[in-house]
């Protein structure tokens, strides 16, 4: 089966030690990990690398990097400069820069930091977003042509932004080192109205196998024994299990159900 990780938007309320316990109790193959540069401190460094260590876990991402006017880059290098040292493979960013040009400028400067850590620069596209569809997000990966870049993809985004699995399958292999997974209601939100973008995406995705996305033409486009970054933000799932392990295992148990009855 694809190796799968738990995403950090799954345990929102609890910190990075905790969630890379919780990924291990949980059943997982990897954790993602959420950095917020002003609260993170070289404490939070040394306590989370010893649990990666007990653990065995790697981090397959950490997150999140936005461009937006009110964050500074030099937050954007820390985030980097932390996932460096914690061994993390992708850095996922966002951009909510009109100017696509400056988007693709800022993500060949994230790819030239991270030289030599082996972290890959992953652009997700999203209607939440200034990179809205699948094509936009291509053509700028395209101008930015650094072989660090990289693109994430995400089944509710997929879905919401009209991307098909036969698109998907048109990518380069090279540009997708892992993906996010999750399934959806077939209720989309209005493109114009961005509460409701953000209450679908934070609140209100599902299982794997329990929504109505086309999870395993999806998931057939993209390659072979991909990563799964497990991105079940949910609600329900919050208030059914406000423990963390609990929340992971039933997260990791309903993902690996999916994926063997698929296979």
């Amino acid at each position: 089966m694809h190796p799968i990780s738990l995403a950090s938007g799954v345990l929102p309320e609890f910190g990075p030690v905790e969630t890379v316990e919780a990924a291990k109790a949980g059943g997982f193959d990897a954790v993602g990990l959420w950095i917020e540069p002003a609260d993170w401190t070289s404490s939070t460094t040394r306590a989370v690398r010893a649990a990666l260590a007990a653990t065995g876990l790697p981090v397959l991402d950490i997150e999140v990097v936005w461009r937006r006017p009110d964050i500074p880059f030099d937050d954007h290098r820390k985030i980097i400069d932390i996932g460096a040292e914690l061994g993390a493979a992708n850095v996922l960013c966002v951009s909510s820069d009109p100017d696509h040009g400056a988007t693709a400028g800022w993500l060949e400067d994230l790819c030239r930091h991270t030289e030599g850590s082996g972290i890959r620069i992953a652009l997700e596209f999203g209607i939440f977003t200034e990179v809205k569809e699948l094509a936009t997000a291509l053509s700028i990966l395209d101008k930015v042509g650094h072989p660090l870049r990289a693109l994430l993809v995400d089944p509710i985004h997929v879905d919401r932004s009209g991307t098909t699995p036969e698109q998907l399958a048109a990518i380069d292999p090279h540009l997708l080192p892992y993906a996010q997974f999750c399934d959806a209601g077939a209720r989309r939100p209005d493109p114009a109205d961005y509460d409701a973008i953000i209450t679908d995406a934070v609140d209100l995705r599902e299982q794997c196998g329990e929504g109505v996305l086309p999870l395993a033409a999806i998931l057939g486009a993209l390659p072979a024994r991909i990563p799964l970054s497990i991105e079940l933000r949910s609600r329900a799932l919050r208030e059914t299990h406000p423990q963390a392990v609990p929340r992971a295992r039933a997260v990791a148990e309903a993902t690996r159900r999916w994926l063997g009855s698929i296979t």
